[in-house]
């Protein structure tokens, strides 16, 4: 998407969405990695599971979903009946990129007695063809629900599953996708910042590489990262995810420290993911105005995909 000409916009923009919210009876759903100042305009902040519940109990008429498209998908298919927008189609997911639903229709028919338990960030095709969803805060919850002499698919993020995999000693078969922020994390950077802070914790998504978690002192979903530097404690933390949660946890534990993780490529800002940058006030404004881009989908798709995350929303 072009960025928003400046005739198009309104001098008090936040005040522009503020009333177009009140018009259009809209709710506006936002992930933790976020821009700040989209975070503070959200009526609801969260990550995959909690916007997944969110869009599944919200009355609005229209759903603003500032995140990527796999997440307005997943609104989309929860509430067919409401209008469901992005700011920027464009915004899309490396990792939902990495796992092409024909693909993994052809490894299911090579383990036809292999269940699929897929990662929420994947598309509507995907989920179409998998038995159950997951988010990182409930994957072991929902793996746990099958018994142990039932084989499985795990996809696309091969370090969840193997993350998953090793804490349950649970064999399973993964997906080879990853997250492009989360490879790309330095383990050099962790360990020479672990020395010059010896007192802090070092906290991971477990969307992060192996040789990354091993060093974790904790371990877990965005949202249960932001619990555990509330909670714990320390006042250091080394933090390797997407920095956008560092605005909530900022907010929430104000007298702490914290320290994004940097990539290995420490001249570019390589740990933000570039899809969820895409989105900006402007082109919010501009979705709440148009109503597009509107996530459109097929019938038989949504009913498709909409059973995997009923059973993982029903073992929540």
């Amino acid at each position: 998407m072009p960025s928003p000409d400046r005739d198009d916009l309104p001098t008090d923009l936040l005040g522009a969405i503020d009333a177009l919210r009140k018009e259009r009876n809209a709710v506006i759903l936002a992930h933790y990695y976020q821009e700040p100042d989209i975070q503070d305009i959200a009526d609801f902040i969260g990550d995959s599971l909690q916007l997944a519940r969110a869009a599944q109990g919200t009355k609005a008429d229209v759903i603003l979903f500032c995140g990527v498209h796999f997440m307005a998908e997943t609104a989309k298919i929860l509430n067919p009946t409401r209008t469901v927008v992005i700011p920027d189609m464009a915004a899309g997911c490396s990792l939902a990129d990495a796992c092409p639903a024909p693909l993994l229709a052809r490894m299911k028919a090579k383990h036809p007695d292999h269940k699929v338990v897929s990662y929420i960030n994947c598309s509507a095709a995907v989920k179409a063809i998998s038995d159950i969803i997951c988010t990182s805060s409930n994957a072991e919850k929902v793996v746990a629900s099958f018994p142990r002499d039932q084989p499985l698919i795990f996809a696309p993020d091969r370090n969840l599953g193997g993350y998953i995999q090793k804490r349950m000693d649970r064999p399973m078969l993964l997906w080879p996708g990853t997250c492009m922020v989360h490879e790309t994390f330095s383990e050099r950077r962790m360990i020479e910042l672990k020395v010059k802070h010896p007192g802090s914790r070092i906290i991971a998504h477990p969307e992060c590489e192996p040789s990354l978690l091993e060093k974790a002192d904790f371990i877990g979903s965005t949202s249960a990262l932001l619990d555990f530097v509330v909670k714990d404690p320390a006042t250091t933390f080394i933090v390797a995810t997407e920095p956008g949660i560092l605005h909530q946890m900022a907010k929430a534990a104000p007298t702490k420290l914290l320290i994004p993780l940097p990539g290995l490529d420490e001249t570019c800002a390589c740990n933000e993911c570039p899809h969820m940058k895409r989105n900006t006030l402007e082109k919010i404004y501009l979705a709440l105005r148009d109503l597009k881009p509107e996530i459109v989908m097929d019938e038989a798709l949504r009913l498709a995909a909409l059973r995997p995350l009923e059973a993982m929303l029903a073992i929540s």
